[in-house]
């Protein structure tokens, strides 16, 4: 699938950090994980911290699919509002959603401390703000919702958010819990660790077909070498229908563009240089970066066209810029990159992650959405403590056949 246009940031901005050789022999392993991408990483990691042992494959180069493309808002609040969220799954397991969510920030920021580099990861808060007057009554909904979970959440009137953050719009949530990240040097990080323990690293190897047998599947592959293994974790993202045998998200692009580096006279380019992000759907987003980037995105197509996406991006282009002007206007900013990605979108925006039926050893971590990242850590500590043996109450909330 070809899941990204443009000129992605990530990856340019570090360049080729690590390469990893093609599978060119037989293997055999405890876990299979196809997908090196972030939640490939993050299982990865988590397996052979567990004294598992690991194989790893990609059919592109490690964390160059939609990891390069993603923009890596770090947020506990899922693309389904905790107030439409309550009513689908009920209240106690989206309130629990929204805290693993929460919790995996916290993870994050864990991990990088113990990484070589930090991977551009700060802890960030969010601004949830109104896109019309009618939203800024259901923010009010929200944060009664989001205080009964026992969430930290501000709830600021038109005044307050003029004056503090210098948006113009009726109504907003701040959360002072949210983060950023580097995906990319994340991914990559991650993956070295992974191999100091004895993981294996292969990319540019499909996993063209996996037969099952009693106690292990063979994967074969498209360099005609076969992997043996007790387990498989599919980490493959919106490609994942290939082992899954269908469709479970609605797949559409996002755009996004980074600027140059813009001079910042008081250490942010907005007060408390916090995640931004409306409640209008799609909604437009932006973050900063550590060499003083906004990273901003938005304007989303609901299809999966490659070319129509490529033709677009152009366009795309300037509607971020001109949504960017408005939003913060005291910026004056000058793209360096813009690309466009495929995401899907599930119906209560939360992730699938757990086994196809219950005893199935073909597990899936599909993290779907504008929360993947934090999907992802979720999925790594879950499926780790499934293949232990210890089979945790909250994979029922991201289970398959819900």
């Amino acid at each position: 699938m070809d899941l990204r246009s443009g000129r992605a940031f990530w990856p340019l901005t570090n360049g080729l950090m690590h390469t990893y050789p093609p599978l060119s022999g037989d293997e055999r392993a405890d876990v299979l994980v196809i997908g090196a991408g972030i939640t490939g990483a993050l299982l990865a990691d988590k397996l052979s911290a567990a004294g598992l042992d690991v194989v790893v494959t990609d059919l592109r180069d490690a964390a160059f699919g939609s990891t390069s493309a993603s923009t890596a808002l770090l947020q506990y609040e899922i693309d389904t509002n905790l107030v439409d969220l309550i009513p689908m799954i009920g209240q106690a397991d989206a309130e629990r959603a929204y805290h693993l969510c929460r919790d995996a920030i916290d993870t994050v920021r864990d991990l990088t401390a113990e990484l070589p580099d930090d991977c551009g990861f700060r802890e960030r808060g969010s601004l949830y703000y109104a896109s019309n007057r009618r939203d800024a009554r259901m923010l009010a909904q929200e944060h009664a919702a989001r205080t009964r979970a026992g969430l930290k959440v501000e709830h600021l009137d038109a005044r307050s958010l003029k004056s503090r953050f210098g948006i113009t719009a009726p109504a907003a949530l701040f959360s002072p819990d949210g983060g950023e990240v580097d995906p990319y040097r994340l991914a990559q990080h991650l993956l070295q660790r992974a191999q100091s323990r004895g993981a294996r690293v292969y990319d540019r190897t499909e996993v063209t077909r996996l037969d099952e047998h009693r106690d292990q599947f063979t994967a074969h592959t498209d360099r005609n070498a076969k992997i043996q293994a007790r387990w498989v974790v599919v980490a493959t993202g919106y490609e994942a229908e290939k082992f899954l045998g269908r469709r479970l998200a609605q797949l559409k692009n996002s755009y996004a563009l980074a600027t140059e580096p813009i001079e910042q006279t008081d250490g942010e380019l907005w007060p408390t240089g916090c995640l931004i992000w409306e409640t209008a759907r799609p909604y437009l987003y932006a973050r900063t970066t550590q060499d003083g980037r906004v990273v901003i995105g938005g304007e989303d197509d609901n299809h999966h066209n490659p070319a129509r996406r490529e033709r677009a991006l152009p366009g795309k282009q300037k509607r971020l810029e001109r949504k960017l002007g408005k939003l913060l206007p005291h910026l004056h900013p000058e793209t360096a990159f813009a690309w466009a990605g495929t995401f899907g979108e599930t119906k209560d925006g939360l992730a699938y992650i757990g086994p196809r039926q219950k005893g199935d050893r073909l597990l899936f971590a599909l993290g779907y959405g504008g929360n993947g990242i934090t999907y992802s850590v979720q999925a790594a500590r879950l499926l780790t403590e499934l293949i232990q043996g210890e089979e945790h109450d909250d994979l029922r909330i991201f289970r398959l056949d819900r």
